[in-house]
């Protein structure tokens, strides 16, 4: 009941901001409104996690003529709906404050909680037609955001692409339902799970979801929109797309794989690894080039997609051999990377606009010096970066840690695609880590320390109280999903237990708190162990500093490469931080090209130096398919100049080819 009011409770919020919207207070209640529903369906996801399998639900006399609309909370959707209702309660908090500086917020507000709603309804359907339309309501209002500053050149592409991708995956989505619904046209979600899929049917039941779900996800080659959309929305809405959206996505990659199909093969599984592992080398290397913040974090998102996919197929993998054990740790690690991604990425993206806030500026090499100006922002972003960089003890190394202890037992099955292909993909995982940390190293030096490289990044201050506070609780739950994984980690053996068909806690062999997923000896790990450690010694060296070194206070001026002048621009930029990493994939992966224009003795005009790249996915396939629509469109176009008699000529020309029709099937 407490879900169903809270759901309900979303539209009338955004009817109330269209009736209410001219009253200076009106969007501060709307998002304080959105924060209440987002606590109370918070509150129902956890009274439901670890619940009976099936129970409860509800069905209601609305949809389509011969099917009611039927609802249901299991282990899966009510770990979800926390997922998504602790960033959306967040988000709708640093809302209230940051909405004051957007400058068309009657364009964002009202289509804010019918995102919410939309994400929170796929949750919840026990059926095809629900989850479709719910499905769409969350595409649709996201997208009216995205389009929100259509002013801009940019932000309208950005819209279009965007729109195109989420056509795309309904259109994939809605056969891949009406095949496991049947000949008897039963979409009920119950009716699906006796469905047999094997054959042709199963294989297009698994293509087609990748697809639909893969797109709204972000995977590689379906990622175009996602490093468009995000950075054209408002900063609270970037947060939730990126952590909160895509979770949605893999919510129905998991719903039917693991739940309405249940009998997937190997080789998807070792598909779906591949897959993950160029998706993670792939978006953290579009990241390390970006220069503008809210991009880099979007691409972001898709390296950790890809390792959670990576952690999904090798479920698929284990669970098609019979190591049910094996596929339920795999699950467990990709689940627990979908929570933690959801709380590091959301803060980051709150601390971008937060940044964006203060300075006006999205450029991380028109930032510097920010940790002095904005010191709350700086340490929480800190806090983010390292969990996105997958630093111990923080989140988001805890389940990247456990996607790889997985992938040490992948070899073990007796099919030697996994026997090769797990150290690949275990390399490439490896590699994707590395680079992330590179990245965020580059993103957080080149934005917050160092010296401000513009007047605006000069004159930044601290954002309002209710925005700072957003990111303190974020970043301590990176913090606490970090430092004590076990609880969660058991709370998920809930989860994977009716997918899987064994309950696996993590914890088992050495108990709390203690994550031992092979074995009591070896590749052990505690998070809370570590802390205690490090601030143990911590305190040590502080004592031993304070006990035998000098209190004599001793300046000195800094040393800058022989530089005594107050330069900004003998620091280190973003484009010459990533130039090494530039030179040694840029040159073949997206054929960057770097050009030095250098003046002549006498001529005193500056020195110019270029750096040009491609994205070569869009240049290889959306650039390409673009161009034949953009011809198919032009020639279909000259048929409304046509004359009268080239109208009539057409309309006689299609009679004759349908009585031509007609005679094949008559003689046939």
């Amino acid at each position: 009941m407490l879900i169903a009011s809270a759901l309900l409770s979303l539209p009338l919020l955004s009817l109330f901001i269209i009736a209410f919207g001219r009253w200076e207070r009106a969007h501060a209640v709307a998002y304080a409104g959105c924060f209440i529903a987002c606590v109370s369906l918070f509150s129902g996801g956890l009274e439901h996690l670890g619940g009976v399998w099936g129970a409860p639900n509800l069905v209601l006399p609305f949809g389509l003529p011969w099917l009611k609309a039927h609802f249901r909370i299991d282990n899966l959707s009510a770990l979800f709906l926390l997922v998504i209702n602790f960033s959306g309660a967040i988000a709708s908090a640093y809302a209230i404050g940051y909405s004051e500086h957007l400058h068309e917020r009657r364009r964002v507000t009202p289509f804010y909680p019918l995102f919410l709603f939309g994400m929170n309804t796929v949750l919840v359907a026990d059926d095809a037609f629900v989850f479709l339309v719910a499905w769409e309501f969350m595409s649709l209002a996201s997208w009216l955001m995205v389009l929100a500053d259509h002013e801009k050149p940019d932000n309208r592409r950005a819209a279009a692409v965007y729109l195109m991708m989420a056509v795309f995956g309904t259109f994939c989505l809605l056969p891949a339902l009406g095949l496991m619904a049947g000949a008897g046209g039963d979409y009920t979600f119950a009716a699906m799970r006796l469905k047999d899929l094997s054959g042709v049917t199963g294989f297009l039941v698994v293509l087609l979801t990748l697809l639909g779900t893969g797109s709204k996800a972000g995977l590689v080659p379906l990622h175009v929109w996602l490093p468009l959309a995000h950075p054209a929305a408002p900063s609270h809405v970037s947060a939730l797309m990126s952590g909160v959206m895509t979770k949605v996505a893999l919510y129905g990659l998991i719903r039917i794989l693991f739940d309405l199909h249940g009998d997937v093969g190997w080789q998807w599984g070792a598909a779906m690894m591949v897959v993950g592992g160029i998706t993670a080398v792939m978006g953290v290397l579009y990241a390390v080039m970006q220069d503008d913040i809210k991009t880099l974090l979007a691409y972001s998102t898709v390296e950790n997609v890809g390792v959670v996919v990576i952690g999904l197929g090798l479920a698929i993998a284990f669970k098609a051999d019979g190591e049910n054990l094996l596929a339920a740790l795999a699950l467990v690690a990709g689940l627990y990377h979908i929570v933690n991604h959801s709380v590091f990425k959301s803060l980051l993206f709150l601390g971008a606009g937060a940044v964006i806030t203060a300075t006006g500026k999205r450029s991380i090499s028109q930032l510097g010096g920010l940790l002095n100006r904005l010191p709350v922002t700086g340490a929480a972003f800190l806090v983010g970066a390292a969990a996105a960089s997958s630093l111990p003890p923080l989140n988001g190394f805890v389940s990247e840690w456990l996607i790889l202890q997985t992938l040490f037992k992948g070899p073990g099955l007796p099919h030697w695609a996994m026997k090769f292909g797990v150290p690949v993909v275990g390399a490439l995982l490896a590699l994707a880590a590395a680079l992330a940390a590179a990245c965020f190293v580059r993103a957080y030096g080149i934005a917050f320390l160092g010296r401000p490289r513009t007047d605006a990044a000069r004159q930044a201050g601290e954002v309002t109280f209710g925005m700072r506070a957003s990111l303190v609780v974020l970043a301590g739950a990176c913090v606490v999903l970090g430092v004590i994984p076990v609880t969660v980690t058991d709370a998920l053996s809930h989860v994977v237990q009716p997918l899987t068909g064994v309950s696996f806690k993590v914890s088992a062999d050495l108990g709390w708190p203690w994550l031992s997923p092979v074995s009591s000896n070896r590749g052990s790990y505690s998070g809370t162990v570590l802390v205690m450690v490090g601030l143990a010694l911590f305190g040590a060296v502080i004592l031993l500093v304070h006990r035998f070194g000098t209190e004599a206070v001793r300046r000195a001026d800094a040393w800058d490469c022989g530089h005594r002048e107050d330069i900004p621009q003998t620091q280190y930029t973003g484009p010459s931080f990533a130039q090494p990493i530039r030179r040694v994939f840029g040159g073949t992966v997206f054929r960057a090209r770097e050009s030095v224009v250098m003046p002549p003795p006498g001529d005193d005009s500056p020195a110019r130096h270029t750096v040009s790249m491609i994205d070569p996915v869009w240049d290889g396939v959306y650039g390409r398919i673009g161009g034949i629509v953009n011809w198919a469109a032009d020639l279909v176009n000259r048929l409304q100049y046509l004359t009268v008699r080239g109208y009539l000529l057409m309309m006689f020309c299609t009679l004759v080819f349908m009585l031509l029709v007609v005679a094949v099937r008559q003689q046939s």
